[in-house]
């Protein structure tokens, strides 16, 4: 899970055991304890996206999915002129 507001530490899938890189990004909150601006987020690789989605979904919580945006770090910068 990422903490709230805070950097990526991994990006490994957030089901137990799982070990592999996550494609996928699931906020979320259970609205019978957390106020609207306490989200949390899991992470999911494409094996355990619809798992995890559908357990958050059958609590009711509210969720959002999208894809893990590539990380601007780990994109090398062009090259400019010599």
């Amino acid at each position: 899970m990422i903490g709230l507001g805070a950097d990526l530490e991994t990006t490994n899938c957030s089901r137990a055991g799982c070990r592999e890189n996550a494609d996928w990004r699931l906020d979320w909150r259970n609205p019978r304890i957390h106020a609207r601006d306490r989200v949390k987020t899991w992470l999911a690789c494409d094996l355990h996206v619809d798992y995890l989605r559908d357990f958050l979904a059958s609590r009711d919580f509210p969720l959002a999915v999208s894809p893990l945006p590539v990380s601007l770090e780990a994109v090398e910068p062009e090259a400019g002129p010599a």
